[in-house]
């Protein structure tokens, strides 16, 4: 077995850079029912932004917007909107993780710096990928704070009741036509990637668009960063319209994980998050393709949740509509009883449903 040269433990945090932080933090709060835990800012000694914390089981948002409209931060939301900058990897050794990927040919984005406060410290360093999004490798094995140095614990006055989101399953990325085997690359030969699955238009395709799409995932499979890129149709995909809009490759979606996915939607639902819609149709024949499954499929219908099956098992998924105005980033909730794979039977009736959107905002 050759050795891993970047192990990682999981994801440490996602990063959006958001237009207003504060009024992003309580969406969270009160439709995903996260829990704010660390915020940093002018009261702490931050200057020049804002950032609020929020945590559910294992997963870490981040949200940071700008006080100066000069800065970095401000660009990146005047150019693609709302959108994630940070895909940060829990390591045991940040600044091995760097000088590994960089040894490789990964961009350095920010060299290692040791964070410290009363708590202990935190080693960070940062690589380029795809678009203007960053991976951030945190080494927080000396710390004992509520998140990093420069962060205050905070309790919100919010009354937040949790839905059941565990970990983050995936993170996806759109990347321009004929990119998408440069990044496949870029995992592999500077991450110590595999490639785990393959789809092409032949698999991601409906009668007006098609999309390809190539999966990598680290050694011990805790990340999995599924890559797209448009592929020809007629009409123009969901991923153009993503780039379109996003005027960069990025993140296109997170897959978060729950062990009730009926019991998470349905109170997804009642907070206000809109999901894409299939057609009833979509469950007269399922059970015929998937075989059997725990679930009661009318609930399943009721909820709108999909199901697909593979060698492993099964697994229920559901997309959020984007959660910005722009047609950009966007959630998937899923739940998995042992399938390992992605949903591949659901493509077509998810392009139709996301297509159904691209019409009605014009852009198809």
């Amino acid at each position: 077995m050759e050795q891993d040269f970047l192990p990682i433990n999981g994801t440490d945090y996602v990063e959006f850079y958001v237009g207003n932080a504060k009024q992003s933090t309580l969406y969270y709060q009160h439709c995903f029912g996260y829990e704010l835990i660390a915020y940093a800012g002018p009261e702490t000694g931050v200057k020049g932004k804002a950032s609020y914390v929020l945590k559910q089981d294992k997963i870490r948002l981040v949200l940071t917007s700008s006080l100066d409209p000069n800065s970095e931060i401000s660009e990146h939301v005047k150019k693609h909107g709302d959108g994630v900058k940070v895909l940060a990897l829990w390591v045991d050794d940040a600044t091995r993780s760097y000088n590994e990927t960089t040894v490789r040919g990964a961009e350095s984005a920010i060299p290692p710096q040791t964070l410290k406060d009363e708590f202990g410290e935190v080693v960070v360093a940062s690589i380029k990928t795809y678009g203007e999004t960053i991976h951030t490798f945190v080494e927080r094995k000396n710390y004992k704070g509520p998140f990093l140095p420069g962060y205050k614990a905070v309790k919100s006055s919010l009354k937040v009741e949790p839905i059941g989101l565990k970990y983050i399953d995936h993170c996806v990325g759109n990347v321009e036509l004929g990119q998408m085997n440069k990044w496949v690359k870029f995992y592999e030969d500077v991450m110590g990637f595999k490639l785990l699955i393959t789809f092409d238009d032949k698999d991601i395709s409906t009668e007006y668009s098609a999309l390809m799409s190539k999966v990598v995932s680290n050694g011990n499979g805790y990340i999995k960063f599924p890559i797209n890129e448009p592929a020809k149709g007629k009409k123009k995909s969901q991923i153009e319209e993503y780039l379109d809009f996003y005027h960069s490759a990025g993140v296109q979606h997170i897959a978060i994980a729950t062990d009730d996915i009926v019991y998470t939607v349905s109170q997804l639902r009642k907070r206000g998050v809109e999901f894409l819609y299939v057609p009833d149709s979509y469950y007269e024949d399922v059970l015929d393709r998937v075989g059997k499954i725990n679930e009661d499929l009318q609930e399943l219908k009721e909820q709108n949740i999909l199901i697909d099956r593979d060698e492993e098992g099964y697994l229920l998924q559901i997309f959020t509509k984007p959660v910005q105005d722009r047609p950009t980033l966007f959630f998937e909730i899923i739940e998995r009883n042992g399938a390992k794979s992605f949903g591949k039977g659901n493509f077509k009736a998810l392009f139709e449903s996301i297509e159904r959107e691209q019409e009605l905002r014009g852009n198809l």
